[in-house]
């Protein structure tokens, strides 16, 4: 078993380094991530200049690769021969904070497993409920320890193709966690607010600021799943076809021009 793992906060995140120790007892792992923070960063694709990957090492000793590019050119690089051998398993994680509902569609963590979802190779993102802003260095032990059973299940039961799992673990401890709940996509919150500023040009910009945000912890959700100290684990797909709607779409009789 090959794993690769990768991440949008960097290679040298500790989130990445303490999901790859577990891994790495359930087979090979072989780290390409990101040379800088790309939260927040979506599914990316560049072909506008060269990609480079350099050899790294890690603060256990161990070996990793450094892309310039996005967290999803990071598996795409790997998918397009950028190893010898190829890899069966994708996970991307440790995020600091949760993707939750539409948060899937900015998450850099969430997109680098939608890009292997592409390639048909089974995926897992997990990200970690921690505390907006918190000071000092986050526990990753426990949400570490989920991805690595997360995967161990994934590998004894083999995803459908083109599906990934998003998984959001909440911070507390082993003892504290409740178990596993399987969700759908919550209604998340977003407070954001424009801030307008002016340069010493007097030229204006703009910042997106505004409070963290929150979710609605609805029974059957991500949200709700977290809010009870349980494990959310979602399955996506790739195909965001609207069916419940595209029959009422076939009335609007868009021929009649």
């Amino acid at each position: 078993m090959h794993i690769l793992v990768t991440n949008d906060d960097g290679v040298y995140a500790p989130g990445l380094l303490a999901m790859a120790q577990e891994l790495r007892k359930l087979g090979k792992v072989t780290i390409v991530a990101p040379d800088h923070n790309w939260s927040a960063s979506g599914h990316v694709k560049t072909l506008s200049r060269p990609l480079r990957a350099k050899e790294v090492f890690l603060t256990d000793g161990s070996q990793a690769y450094a892309s310039d590019g996005a967290p999803s050119d990071c598996v795409a690089l790997v998918c397009l021969g950028l190893l010898p051998e190829p890899v069966d398993l994708v996970v991307s994680g440790i995020n600091p904070n949760a993707n939750l509902g539409h948060d899937v569609t900015y998450s850099g963590t969430v997109t680098a497993a939608m890009e292997a979802a592409i390639w048909n190779l089974p995926a897992i993102a997990v990200s970690l409920d921690a505390p907006e802003y918190q000071g000092g260095g986050l526990d990753y032990s426990t949400s570490a320890r989920v991805a690595a059973h997360v995967a161990e299940v994934v590998i004894a039961n083999k995803l459908p193709p083109y599906t990934l799992l998003n998984v959001n673990v909440p911070y507390c401890s082993m003892e504290q966690l409740k178990g596993y709940r399987i969700t759908r996509q919550g209604l998340r919150v977003y407070r954001d607010e424009l801030v307008r500023r002016e340069d010493p040009r007097g030229r204006p910009y703009f910042w997106i600021g505004g409070q963290a945000p929150t979710g609605v912890p609805e029974e059957g959700t991500d949200v709700g799943a977290l809010a009870e100290d349980y494990v959310s684990i979602t399955p996506l797909i790739l195909d965001l076809t609207a069916y419940d709607f595209k029959d009422e779409l076939e009335t609007w009789h868009f021929d009649n021009c």
